[in-house]
C-alpha cells in the first residue's frame, strides 16, 4: 500500500531515511511531498492508504479527493490543522503522537522564559527563577516536562488541569490548583499548553491576565487561538508591569511590538518542535502508527470517532 508523507516544512534528511525504513520494511511504498503544493498534496493522496503530515492542513478537499486512505498521523501533538468531522464522515482514524517532541517544546518554553525576564541579555539586570511561582495551564506530556525543568530552576510549580488526578501531580512534587483564578492569581509566570477547541479559543483574556502578581508573565507555547489578543492587549496597557512571550506569534504581533516593546516576544515562527531529536521522534512515531494501523488496526491515539 502506498503511504504519502506530505510536509510543507520537511522533516529532517535522517528522520525521512528513518520513516522510509519503516514503511518500506512493512512492504509499502512511501511517496514523499516536501515543500509541495496542496494541489502536489491532492494528486498524491488520491491513491494513498495512509498520510503523514505535520502541521499541513488536511480538510474537506483533501478527504474529498481519497478514494483508500484509511489513516492520517499527525507528526506532533496539536492536531487542529485536520478537519476531524470530514475524516470520521471518510471513515479514516486520525492520531496524533503525543509526548514526542514534549520535551522539545518545554525546554523552549523555559528559555523563552530565561530570555525575556534576563532583559534579551541587553547587559541590564534581570531577575533569577529561583524561588518563583510558576503555574502550568494543562499538565499533558508538554505541562509535566515543564514542571520537571522549572523544578531543576528551584521554582514553586503548580497545575490546573481537570483530568488529571492530584495524586498524580503530587507525586510529582506538583501543586493541584483546581480553578483558574487561583492559577493566575498565584503564580508570577503562567505557562499554556491547553489545545485550541472550542471551548478554549479566546479563553485567556485580560480577566485572567490582570490577576497575576506584579511582574507577571504569560508564557504561550501552545496555539495562538487560545488568545483574545485584543483582551490581553487591553491587560498589557493597563499594567505596565506585564508582559508576553509566545512561540506563537499573534496576529496583531506588529500592533503588540509596536505598543509594548520590549514587553512581548514572540519566536518568527512555531519553534517548539524544531529540534533534531523531536523532528526524528515524531517521525518515526508516525510512521510507526500508520504501519501498525494498516496492519491490526492500531488505534490507540485516535483523536476523532
Amino acid at each position: 500500500m502506498k503511504i504519502l508523507v506530505a510536509t510543507e516544512k520537511p522533516f529532517a534528511p535522517v528522520a525521512v531515511e528513518g520513516i522510509k525504513e519503516v514503511i518500506e520494511s512493512a512492504g509499502h511504498e512511501l511517496v514523499l511531498v516536501e515543500k509541495g503544493t496542496k494541489a502536489d498534496m491532492l494528486a498524491a493522496v488520491a491513491d494513498a492508504a495512509g498520510l503523514i503530515v505535520r502541521s499541513d492542513k488536511v480538510d474537506k478537499e483533501v478527504f474529498d479527493a481519497v478514494k483508500e486512505l484509511k489513516v492520517v498521523v499527525r507528526a506532533g501533538a496539536g492536531y487542529d490543522n485536520i478537519d476531524l468531522a470530514e475524516a470520521t464522515a471518510h471513515g479514516v482514524c486520525v492520531m496524533n503522537t503525543p509526548g514526542q517532541n514534549a520535551n522539545a517544546v518545554a525546554e523552549l518554553v523555559m528559555g523563552m522564559l530565561v530570555t525575556l525576564i534576563r532583559n534579551r541579555y541587553n547587559g541590564t539586570s534581570g531577575t533569577e527563577l529561583l524561588g518563583k511561582t510558576l503555574g502550568i495551564h494543562a499538565y499533558g506530556a508538554v505541562g509535566r516536562n515543564v514542571a520537571r525543568i522549572a523544578k531543576g530552576f528551584g521554582m514553586k510549580v503548580s497545575a490546573l488541569d481537570p483530568w488529571v488526578k492530584d495524586e498524580a501531580m503530587l507525586a510529582d512534587g506538583i501543586t493541584p490548583v483546581h480553578n483558574l483564578e487561583d492559577l493566575y492569581k498565584n503564580n508570577q509566570y503562567v505557562s499554556l499548553h491547553i489545545p485550541a477547541t472550542a471551548e478554549t479559543r479566546g479563553s485567556v483574556n485580560k480577566a485572567l491576565v490582570e490577576l497575576m502578581p506584579k511582574n507577571g508573565v504569560l508564557i504561550n507555547a501552545a496555539r495562538k487561538e487560545v488568545i483574545d489578543e485584543a483582551s490581553l492587549a487591553e491587560a498589557l496597557e493597563a499594567r505596565t508591569d506585564l508582559r508576553y512571550v509566545a512561540d506563537v506569534k499573534p496576529d496583531a504581533a506588529a500592533e503588540y511590538e509596536e505598543k509594548f516593546g520590549d514587553r512581548v516576544m514572540f519566536t518568527p515562527k512555531k519553534m517548539g518542535a524544531q529540534t533534531a531529536e523531536a523532528n526524528i521522534n515524531a517521525g518515526l512515531a508516525a510512521a510507526n502508527q500508520v504501519v501498525a494501523h494498516l496492519k491490526d488496526g492500531f488505534n490507540r491515539f485516535q483523536v476523532n470517532k
